[in-house]
């Protein structure tokens, strides 16, 4: 029982919405046997403890309770939500610089305590966040992901299910590239059904030009955080369930295909950036890449996202930070 719980215990650094819900979310899942939360805050976290803690009768046997440092040795995924908040108007690069240092310093700290662990980055912005954290701890890359565009790809598939009038669970959709201003979707690999969507439009027709509303639904996706930002200050619900079905594929060794965002080297003809493409998610990570043929405007758009984000990467070693070994 002892080794079962070491294998599926998850520690969850930064107790906030993000953090908590996540928690929350995992314990009615039952996918881990413990949950640990740890945040600078101590008497925040305790509290957050002790409300979860309160709900056990309503979910699946599992252990919560306030954690430390010491808790990354046997961990078996840390998830990494803490990280200044994005503020409305200020798009996830703009973050970068606040969140570098509060990266590295946990880094260091899971790195001392000779963890075992998957590293799951969520902190914003979190492309490049995973790239430093990589980098800092020296891990292989598919150790160390990002939560990417899972949640991207799963309010693309919401969107297209709604203006298509079909049950979700039916439209398997993704997004790719940065998790950000200029992430995209990957039309090519889009099926409803297990029809392509270009087929099925064609099919379909009541919609006009496909094209157009393509475009529009795409728009809606890229803006979807700013709007819900705007709203109520920050997003919650939608990532804590998204981060809940990256863990379970690496607590059950699922072997799932999610846009997690990784350190590239080579594939789709990009090296040394993070960003989110189709990858095979099981119990080390990463396992491998799923290098798919993308249309020529896919791979452009895919180029445009590596661009961007290398040129903040240039400018945070240009100031010494987000790489140090």
């Amino acid at each position: 029982m002892a080794g079962d719980w070491k294998q599926r215990k998850v520690v969850i650094v930064g107790a906030g919405a993000v953090g908590s819900t996540f928690a929350y979310a995992l314990a009615q899942s039952g996918q881990a046997d413990g949950i640990v939360l740890i945040d600078k805050n101590r008497d925040f976290a305790e509290g957050q403890v002790m409300d979860l803690l309160h709900g056990k009768p309503y979910f699946p046997s599992v252990d919560i309770r306030l954690g430390d440092a010491s808790d990354y040795a046997d961990a078996a995924v840390i998830v990494m939500t803490a990280g200044a908040k994005q503020a409305p108007g200020e798009s996830r690069l703009d973050l970068l610089q606040r969140n570098v240092a509060i990266v590295e310093g946990v880094v260091d700290e899971i790195t001392a305590s000779g963890s075992g662990a998957v590293l799951l980055m969520v902190s914003n912005p979190v492309d490049i966040l995973t790239r430093v954290a990589q980098k800092r701890s020296g891990w292989r890359r598919g150790r160390v992901i990002g939560s990417g565009t899972v949640l991207d790809s799963a309010r693309l598939r919401y969107t297209i299910a709604r203006h298509c009038g079909v049950d979700v669970h039916n439209v398997h959709a993704y997004i790719l590239g940065e998790h950000g201003d200029t992430e995209f979707a990957a039309w090519s690999m889009t099926h409803i059904g297990g029809v392509s969507i270009e087929y099925y439009c064609s099919l379909c027709g009541m919609c006009g030009n496909p094209s157009e509303h393509q475009a529009q639904m795409e728009e809606t996706v890229r803006q979807s955080a700013y709007h819900i930002i705007d709203y109520k200050g920050a997003t919650w619900f939608a990532v804590g369930l998204a981060l809940v079905r990256i863990v379970d594929a690496v607590l059950r060794n699922r072997n799932s295909v999610l846009t997690v965002s990784v350190c590239l080297a080579g594939e789709y003809g990009i090296d040394d950036v993070a960003l989110s493409v189709p990858c095979i998610v099981a119990a080390a990570g990463v396992e491998r890449i799923v290098s798919g043929q993308l249309s020529r405007h896919e791979e452009k758009a895919l180029s445009h996202c590596a661009a961007t984000l290398g040129k903040s990467i240039s400018e945070l070693e240009k100031q010494g930070g987000g790489w140090s070994e």
